[in-house]
């Protein structure tokens, strides 16, 4: 018997959409790439991703553990002192995640093109 499941993510009620919700927003994609370098502090990781506020690293770090992606280690010393890495699965997404960042970071010259081509386009 396999108990393994599947997700849908074209199902509207699949769970599987929350968790591309949580791996797709920018702060998904950026935390996990940033992971992919080793496990940070809480702090580490704020300014190694520029522009993220302390709010939204939180809610994001608990996203991405809550899906099995992040693991969250919390040394008992005072005072605390807690460290986040990539889970083996998390690992696995991270290479995915971080072939579309660079993928990005390689083609920005045509798409700073096309997207200047398209706003000239609407001010005609």
């Amino acid at each position: 018997m396999n108990d393994s499941v599947r997700g849908d993510l074209f199902s509207e009620y699949c769970p599987s959409r929350e968790v591309l919700k949580h791996v797709t927003s920018r702060w998904g994609v950026l935390l996990l790439v940033a992971l992919m370098d080793g496990t940070y502090r809480f702090g580490e990781l704020r300014r190694k991703v520029g522009g993220i506020s302390e709010k939204m690293l939180a809610q994001t770090l608990q996203w991405l553990e809550q899906d099995g992606f992040v693991q969250r280690i919390a040394h008992p010393v005072v005072p605390p002192h807690v460290e986040y890495r990539l889970t083996p699965l998390g690992e696995e997404l991270g290479h995915r995640v971080g072939e579309v960042a660079a993928w990005i970071e390689g083609n920005m010259d045509g798409i700073l093109v096309a997207q200047r081509k398209v706003a000239a386009a609407k001010t005609d």
